[in-house]
């Protein structure tokens, strides 16, 4: 029987982009994920927009979102206000706003987010190990609450505990692969059960969810797979990054063509609620989706051009039909 492989062990060739999220502000962020064509933010905006308003329909007073991993708390910018995240990417790669100190681009963004229209009830929470990220995204307001803490090493404090107990939906777009099903756990102990709070999961396709899946299913938690469509999260950053993604997809039995072998992770959507929920409306009639496979990359063609041979080679040798009529498909 085969050895499980850890998240620790897949994410050896991921690039390591930990130093973004300790910055005091996001413009480093926005600035190097933004050469990738990050635009998974972007993809989850109108999925956790209809889970929402799904959640609001259904119960009285504000919805309580927790954004799990959420480091500048972009998910929570784009739940909370009318922007869209191209909007932000070019607020913060703007080139006259590269040499203020972080002070006065805290002091900037402040101004900058009250001055738009808020989704009416609704509270966003943030939970991420970068106290600089969580300050940040306090300090200029998009964040009712932040927890600067890690829940794969510790319990919540009673004090952390009942800033979480309300909890209605947790949401995440990147950090599954980081945390693991410890950090539900931990959170499905302290959310008051007549919550029942469903949970909102983008996970890049190369990271098993089986045992988050199942640390929920023990807390009455029944979790859908969102068919028919997976998310680009971004470019590829090198040919050893893509080279290590489309190995660990193909090891959990997955086809990696037409997707991480274009150069892009993929990630799928995963939704966990309670039965009776899932009866009422299932994931496929809750949500419609746009995938991102269709964006015009703004940048990066020539990168993901240096990929082509490689991944062109690996496609004939998988379908010979093509290695001899010359050609791949498009």
């Amino acid at each position: 029987m085969n050895r499980p492989v850890s998240y620790a062990e897949i994410n050896q060739a991921k690039t390591d982009f930990s130093s973004l999220y300790t910055s005091r502000d996001p413009r480093e962020y926005f600035k190097y994920l933004g050469q990738l064509d990050y635009i998974i933010p972007h993809l989850a905006q109108p999925v956790f927009r209809q889970l929402i308003r799904a959640r609001r329909a259904r119960q009285d007073g504000p919805v309580t979102v927790l954004d799990l991993g959420c480091s500048y708390a972009i998910n929570g910018a784009l739940m909370k206000y009318a922007l869209g995240y191209e909007q932000l990417r070019q607020r913060y790669t703007a080139p006259a706003l590269q040499s203020l100190a972080s002070d006065d681009m805290l002091a900037l963004d402040r101004a900058y987010y009250r001055a738009w229209p808020r989704t009416p009830d609704l509270r966003v929470i943030g939970l991420d190990i970068s106290e600089n990220a969580i300050r940040y995204a306090e300090g200029c307001g998009i964040l009712d609450r932040g927890l600067a803490i890690d829940l794969e090493s510790r319990d919540p404090t009673p004090e952390e505990a009942a800033v979480l107990a309300d909890v209605d939906i947790i949401v995440s777009t990147g950090c599954v692969g980081y945390v693991t099903a410890r950090t539900f756990r931990r959170l499905a102990k302290v959310i008051r059960p007549e919550r029942a709070a469903w949970v909102s999961s983008f996970v890049l396709r190369m990271f098993p969810y089986d045992e988050i899946i199942r640390t929920l299913a023990e807390r009455g938690l029944e979790t859908e797979l969102y068919e028919g469509a997976s998310f680009v999260q971004r470019r590829f950053a090198d040919r050893e990054e893509m080279e290590a993604a489309i190995r660990a997809v193909e090891a959990r039995g997955l086809d990696s063509s037409g997707s991480e072998t274009e150069g892009l992770y993929h990630a799928n959507l995963f939704v966990s609620r309670p039965p009776q929920d899932i009866e009422r409306c299932p994931i496929q009639k809750l949500v419609t989706v746009v995938s991102g496979a269709n964006k015009l990359w703004n940048v990066g063609a020539n990168v993901l051009g240096s990929f082509g041979p490689a991944t062109r080679r690996r496609v004939r040798a998988e379908r010979p039909q093509f290695a001899r009529a010359g050609t791949v498909p498009s």
